[in-house]
């Protein structure tokens, strides 16, 4: 709680802490604009930076158990990778399609465009799944489906305006304050769905590390367990880009750092440690990202990727094992 307070305290615009307290407790203000700044703006993108560290951190643990891949993070699927497919059609592809409306460009429209490209590959990777055996065939599957994503965008790129470039690459940089109420209570509920769907691979994904054979042998079903595993990875790593655009490193080092911290491999604890240690880490970042006191706000994934990238050269360097 103390992130999320530190967070929503700190901001372009100054607000005292006592008038902080007034808004959140009491819902008074002596000045309307800093309560509709707590209200409409800071609290919901607090919300949402907890539920993208957490729904991230998550999916990273689950992808690197489930391939057992240190490396492996939550775009691995390429879902990610479909969800910017679906956005640089609506964006990059608008003067070719022609008649789409200024609605189509709200939020909720690029949400919906982003879910339906999610939803596109996750389609074909389950499909995949079922045709194959080996699970590391379905990462390269997944890569490979982000390679063909990739060059459909740069083809789309290529034939855009200056203008829709700079709209697609602005979303590409990931943001968390662009939610409203009525967005975020999407976003929620869509994640909570992905969430509770956890309690049914808990002890599957601990019998998973000591390999699949072993799994087999105390009576895991490792097709149901996959599918499920892709299915959440999916519905979270989805929902994210879909409102936040793709949110890099996030969801490869927290599950690095709560293991090093919590010592152990046992996902009953995991999972909720991950989901904390994300929260906070996306709070931290959002916080440095919005340069308090400054009317300028950084990238939230170059923020990210400057505390990512570090921690996964130095597991590499020290050879952590972390499996």
């Amino acid at each position: 709680m103390f992130f999320w307070f530190l967070n929503i305290s700190l901001g372009s615009v100054s607000i005292p802490n006592d008038e902080l307290f007034s808004i959140l407790f009491k819902g008074e203000s002596s000045k309307e604009s800093w309560k509709s700044i707590i209200l409409n703006y800071r609290i919901p993108k607090g919300i949402t930076a907890m539920l993208v560290g957490s729904g991230l951190s998550i999916s990273g643990l689950l992808m690197q158990t489930l391939f057992r891949n240190p490396l492996a993070g939550p775009f691995v699927l390429g879902i990610s990778s479909g969800a910017s497919l679906g956005v640089a059609i609506l964006i990059l592809g608008s003067s070719m399609i022609g008649g789409i409306s200024g609605m189509a460009f709200s939020n909720f429209g690029m949400a919906i465009a982003a879910s339906l490209g999610a939803f596109l590959v996750l389609s074909a990777v389950l499909i995949a799944a079922n045709k194959v055996r080996n699970t590391m065939s379905i990462l390269i599957i997944g890569l490979m489906f982000g390679s063909i994503t990739s060059a459909i965008i740069s083809v789309l790129s290529y034939f855009s305006s200056a203008e829709q470039l700079q709209q697609f690459i602005f979303w590409g940089f990931g943001s968390l304050g662009n939610l409203s109420w009525n967005e975020l209570k999407v976003f929620i509920i869509i994640f909570t769905i992905g969430m509770s769907l956890l309690v049914f691979i808990i002890k599957p994904l601990n019998s998973l590390l000591l390999g699949e054979n072993y799994a087999k042998s105390v009576g895991i079903n490792l097709k149901f367990t996959r599918n499920l595993t892709l299915i959440i990875t999916s519905i979270l790593t989805g929902v994210i880009t879909a409102f936040s655009g793709p949110i890099a490193f996030v969801g490869l080092a927290v599950p690095h750092l709560t293991k090093l911290i919590f010592n152990t491999s046992n996902h009953k604890i995991l999972i909720p440690a991950v989901a904390i240690m994300g929260s906070i880490l996306m709070l931290v970042a959002d916080t440095i990202a919005q340069l308090p006191t400054s009317e300028f706000t950084l990238p939230i994934n170059a923020i990210t990727s400057l505390f990512g990238a570090p921690i996964v050269i130095w597991l590499l360097v020290r050879k952590i094992k972390i499996y």
